[in-house]
């Protein structure tokens, strides 16, 4: 399954209307803010159809999954977008998560928790609110927010910096860094930035981590209360850094661009868990037999020749004053 889809979920009191583009969407937020309503309605339309009184308008079949049965159930469903509420337990365990690597359908999952089974994107992790939209009639508008501002403040110089992985772009912005005297570590993976974040004694210093936005989900909720709580820690969060290089325009590529613009449109969910592993593969085969062959886990000496180095540097400039 891949592309964007418009789900809207009404009845004559409430209106829901959102839309997703990824395998994996995360509903979080307080009580009372209509998220276990929204299921509720959507249940109540596949048991009774019009006669619930809902209205569900979408281009590809809405269902909810759960109970004990919830394995064979997700098998036999396909080109589905599937909503499960946070009650049931079963989206905690490793099962779960190795039926949803291997599905071609989208999951909107409602969880005040942080599902570390699930490489999930920081894009998707919305709140529900009332917009207000219909303030004049008894209809109640809901629609999703970002929990997690995409664009933070990140204009000024970092004193450090700290990449999530070893691989090859902690060795592009380790050679950056050298150039500008910053320092810069590797964190050794996502799930140890925040301890590695903790174990910093200085406040003075302005921190900049990079991680790939396209699996940083489940950390986010730590990260962004330790970056706003400190002040002195800034995120940067690409999708990955092989989609740094691709939307940079190094490769002067008409379909990369296309498909930059709108990656939903070809990144099909059963193919790839994560939107990070399609921009790696992506790269590596538009770069195969050039100059500027790409290897995930060492990085090419010829993306740090100046002109290339330069390149991909301007872009990240937008975010990251070097």
């Amino acid at each position: 399954m891949k592309g964007k889809h418009k789900i809207v979920v009404k009845n004559n009191r409430l209106h829901y209307e959102f839309e997703i583009k990824r395998n994996i969407t995360i509903i979080k937020g307080d009580s009372a803010t209509g998220k276990t309503t929204l299921i509720n309605m959507i249940r109540q339309f596949a048991n009774l159809g019009n006669a619930s009184g809902i209205e569900i308008e979408c281009d590809a079949p809405c269902t909810v999954l759960e109970g004990n049965l919830w394995q064979m159930l997700l098998k036999n469903l396909s080109g589905n977008i599937i909503f499960i509420d946070e009650e049931n337990q079963f989206i905690r365990q490793q099962e779960f998560a190795e039926l949803v690597k291997a599905s071609d359908n989208y999951f909107v999952i409602i969880t005040r928790e942080n599902l570390y089974n699930l490489p999930y994107s920081v894009e998707e992790i919305y709140g529900l609110y009332s917009s207000g939209k219909y303030q004049n009639t008894k209809q109640i508008y809901q629609e999703m927010y970002h929990i997690y501002p995409l664009n933070q403040d990140l204009s000024c110089k970092p004193d450090k910096i700290i990449v999530e992985d070893t691989n090859s772009g902690y060795e592009y912005f380790k050679a950056i860094s050298k150039e500008k005297n910053i320092v810069c570590e590797s964190a050794g993976g996502k799930t140890k930035i925040f301890a590695m974040l903790e174990q910093l004694k200085a406040e003075t210093e302005s921190i900049c981590v990079i991680a790939d936005g396209a699996a940083i989900g489940p950390e986010m909720d730590a990260l962004y209360k330790m970056s706003v709580e400190k002040g002195n820690i800034k995120l940067y969060l690409p999708e990955s850094f092989e989609w740094i290089i691709l939307s940079s325009e190094l490769l002067e590529d008409k379909e990369i661009k296309d498909i930059i613009d709108k990656p939903e449109n070809y990144i099909e969910s059963q193919e790839y868990f994560s939107w990070e592993r399609f921009f790696t593969k992506l790269l590596v085969d538009k770069t195969a037999g050039t100059y500027l062959k790409y290897q995930k886990g060492k990085l090419n000496p010829t993306y740090l020749h100046e002109k290339n180095k330069n390149i991909i540097l301007k872009n990240i400039k937008n975010s990251i004053d070097f």
